[in-house]
């Protein structure tokens, strides 16, 4: 019996796994990692896995980056957690400054949380809250895209659109207004992306016009719909939202958990469209993938309609216990110090632009419906027909014949369902790029021959 086998063993004694078919373990191995160094990762039987998918999109600078462990360890000997409440600490104020500097005008005050689900709730909470303590508890509704995915504590997976989370838990979610999303890859043959944004965007445009006395925000994943299986839109949607959500009086929410820190070819999804939102979430790469932590960003104008006397009771309800851990701001200082010294933004355009040339002979493939590419991600989408862009059964699993494949060749390509998709850490090389698009379209090559 191997040593990953014993890892295995032992894991599935006591472990219940996230996302995830347990009985699946009975015929699929659990890959029990011992160390990651860049972007591999080395399990106990000696063989290593290209990290395709930044660990569930959280990794940006490898695993195991020499400069964020020694900025975490100094910190490790000065201060590893103080309550903030009443009390602060150097690197969650640094922090705070530093994100305040990166993000676009006017969003100033910096509120943390545990992880990107409770982001969102935060978002959500305060953004009611805002038009409770302004004289309008009337606005208290949410409008999401169809499609959408927000995290899955309960008011982020109400304002979500992933049928199977919210068939299974509709009892407990709020009701939402959900209106049809730019997603480019249903747009009519021959239409550009920014026309079809441009025309999907009348479906907003009428919910705001008929529902902005009730409604408190809108919230959209900005560009990519990640979790949705990586469908991509034009700025220009985020621009038209933006003018729309002022003309209606609506805040505006950005989910750039996943999309932030340069995924998306520039440091946040916003600047692509010139605008800002009311509330920036963010999280994942925001501590390089190192520990959990989320920050939500909003205006002057926003934190001053909490700021009160005490007596009137009008401050904000949330907590964590873990709020702004100092290691958690230190993996995160150190992850703004190495995009501004290695000019990220830029390099990451001459990878993204071999990944696409990487990729681009996939499109001729027969059971290939698109190939498309925002920033440093890249999607591979598997169909059954070509033609007619005919999905495959979900239950047929596709995607999985390729993350196993892969798996067996030195890389980690979890799917999307039958969407394939390439998320690395930044410090991919060239060579490692062609060496995921080869493992890919073999992998694509068996799963759809029938």
């Amino acid at each position: 019996m191997g040593l990953n086998n014993q890892w295995m063993q032992r894991d599935l004694s006591v472990l219940w796994h996230p996302c995830t078919q347990m009985k699946d373990h009975e015929h699929m191995p659990i890959i029990p990692i011992k160390r990651g160094e860049g972007v591999w990762l080395h399990d106990f039987n000696g063989n290593r896995y290209l990290d395709a998918v930044s660990s569930w999109w959280v990794n940006v600078f490898g695993h195991a980056n020499p400069y964020i462990n020694e900025r975490i360890k100094q910190q490790l000997d000065t201060l590893e957690h103080v309550i903030l409440g009443g009390f602060s600490h150097q690197a969650v104020i640094e922090l705070s400054e530093r994100l305040v500097d990166i993000t676009p005008a006017p969003l100033t005050r910096c509120f943390y949380a545990d992880n990107g689900s409770s982001c969102i709730e935060v978002a959500l909470k305060m953004s009611f809250h805002y038009w409770l303590n302004s004289g309008k508890p009337e606005k208290k509704r949410f409008i999401t895209l169809s499609n959408s995915y927000h995290g899955e504590t309960l008011a982020a997976l109400a304002v979500g659109d992933v049928a199977l989370y919210k068939e299974t838990y509709e009892p407990l979610l709020m009701d939402v207004i959900t209106v049809p999303s730019p997603d480019c890859y249903e747009r009519e043959p021959g239409a550009s992306w920014e026309e079809h944004s441009r025309l999907m965007f009348g479906h907003m445009e009428r919910a705001l016009e008929q529902h902005h006395e009730q409604v408190a925000a809108v919230i959209i994943e900005p560009l990519i719909q990640c979790a949705g299986g990586m469908r991509m839109y034009h700025p220009i949607y985020l621009k038209l939202l933006r003018e729309a959500c002022d003309r209606y009086g609506v805040h505006l929410i950005h989910d750039e958990i996943a999309v932030g820190f340069g995924r998306t070819g520039s440091m946040f999804a916003c600047e692509q469209a010139g605008m800002s939102p009311d509330f920036l979430c963010l999280s994942k790469a925001l501590t390089g993938g190192y520990l959990p932590m989320s920050v939500c960003l909003t205006t002057d104008d926003i934190y001053q309609a909490f700021y009160d006397d005490y007596e009137t009771l009008r401050a904000f309800l949330h907590s964590h216990s873990y709020t702004g851990n100092p290691l958690a701001c230190s993996a995160a200082l150190a992850t703004l110090d190495l995009f501004e010294q290695n000019n990220v933004i830029e390099s990451n355009k001459t990878l993204a632009a071999h990944m696409g040339r990487a990729t681009a002979h996939f499109a001729d493939h027969p059971h290939v419906g698109e190939v498309r590419q925002t920033g440093m991600v890249l999607a591979i989408e598997m169909v059954r027909d070509k033609a007619t862009r005919a999905a495959y059964p979900w239950q047929e699993r596709r995607g999985i014949r390729v993350y196993e494949y892969g798996l067996r060749n030195e890389a980690l390509l979890r799917p999307l369902g039958s969407v394939v998709y390439f998320m690395p850490p930044y410090v991919i090389t060239p060579d490692q790029i062609d060496h995921l698009a080869s493992v890919a379209w073999e992998g694509i090559e068996r799963a759809t021959r029938d």
